[in-house]
């Protein structure tokens, strides 16, 4: 599977993830002259900005420490244009969702949600 696709594969799993449990998907993709983000969504109190994270294995690293200071920074200053377009009494919170799938699409994933992963 080339990157875009597996990149695809680890955002269509992490918002299945996240509908199981109870959590309304409210974007996909959602990108802005800042950047882009995976997910959006809404549980509860709160509207959660998810970055989705894939890799085969943590041999290396953790999936979430691909989650550079840069890209936090991105991640926030986009979801500060999202809320300023989009009015919410819901707390924001940026969660990370980390995926393995050894085998890529075809074999078993396991998948790590980390809330309020930063600020």
């Amino acid at each position: 599977m080339r990157t875009k696709e597996l990149g695809r594969f680890g955002e269509e799993r992490a918002a299945r993830y996240l509908r199981l449990r109870g959590y309304r998907i409210l974007e996909t993709n959602y990108a802005c002259r800042f950047g882009e983000i995976d997910l959006i969504a809404q549980r509860g109190r709160y509207l959660v900005f998810v970055e989705v994270k894939l890799r085969k294995s943590a041999d290396f690293a953790a999936a979430r420490e691909f989650v550079t200071a840069a890209k936090r920074q991105r991640i926030r200053s986009t979801a500060a244009l999202y809320l300023s377009q989009n009015e919410t009494a819901l707390q924001p919170r940026f969660d990370v969702i980390e995926i393995y799938a050894p085998d890529g699409a075809d074999g078993k994933v396991t998948i790590n949600h980390i809330e309020n992963a930063f600020e």
